[in-house]
């Protein structure tokens, strides 16, 4: 993939920033994996405090999409461990975003993948299966919509209606 600047992205598509097709994470995401900047079509999940749904779409074919995880902001575990980090880097995705934890996190540094997250803690979620797949989820003061594309660089996390020329 090309290097994509968002900031470059937000000042060349003003029209898009005033009626909302392009819409700015708030900068509350610290910068995990190896991949600084990264982009593609977004897969959603609304989980809280248990990663089963996490690693089952994991398990699929990411063919360069981006997970966006709504872990409800939860800081009490993680949701995405070395392990999950090396299943998405094996399987194609091209980042995850977590409304939540990560742990392992040398272990998800040395992943040709790109990951943001609230933070790190090395407590592991549960592991029961409850959550949802594909629904609209609210991260960063954004309303996220699976289909969409999410762009990540150093600058920041940009979520836009469509694919973006890049």
């Amino acid at each position: 993939m090309a290097a994509f600047a968002t900031a470059e992205a937000c000042d060349s598509n003003a029209e898009l920033i005033s009626n909302g097709d392009l819409r700015a994470l708030h900068p509350i995401f610290k910068m995990y994996g190896q991949r600084r900047c990264f982009s593609g079509p977004i897969v959603t999940l609304k989980v809280f405090e248990d990663n089963v749904l996490v690693r089952n779409q994991l398990e699929t074919k990411g063919e360069g999409g981006v997970l966006v995880i709504d872990g409800g902001g939860s800081m009490r575990c993680a949701l995405v461990g070395g392990n999950l980090g090396q299943l998405a880097q094996n399987n194609g995705w091209a980042g995850i975003v977590v409304n939540g934890c990560v742990r392992d996190v040398d272990e998800i540094n040395d992943c040709d993948v790109g990951v943001r997250a609230l933070g790190s803690n090395p407590l592991k979620s549960t592991k029961k299966g409850h959550g949802e797949k594909n629904v609209p989820v609210h991260i960063g003061g954004t309303l996220i919509r699976d289909g969409e594309w999410l762009y990540a660089d150093s600058d920041g996390v940009l979520i836009s209606k469509t694919e973006l020329s890049v």
